[in-house]
């Protein structure tokens, strides 16, 4: 074994140390502020399809009441179109 090993090991340690240090540590921070703000926007996106889909809901429960409270009346309307002729344009 070379006597020149050991201090070639010893800086070769202290290069990748600095190395990392200086380029691969703010890579990592650079990376998790990316994802953060990309979680950030996906979480904006799901509130706004959460909001959207609450007021769709309440459109069909007040769609559901009207067709449930006048269902007979409905049912009534649609026999009688069945019965008449179709318009001639």
């Amino acid at each position: 074994m070379s006597p020149l090993i050991i201090p070639i090991l010893g800086i070769s340690c202290g290069l990748l140390a600095i190395f990392g240090g200086v380029y691969v540590k703010p890579w990592f921070a650079y990376r998790q502020r990316q994802l953060e703000l990309q979680a950030d926007k996906v979480a904006e996106k799901a509130a706004q399809y959460a909001a959207q889909t609450e007021r769709l809901e309440q459109r069909m429960r007040v769609l559901e009441r009207i067709v449930t409270d006048r269902g007979i009346d409905v049912a009534e309307e649609i026999e009688k179109l069945r019965d008449e002729p179709a318009p001639l344009n």
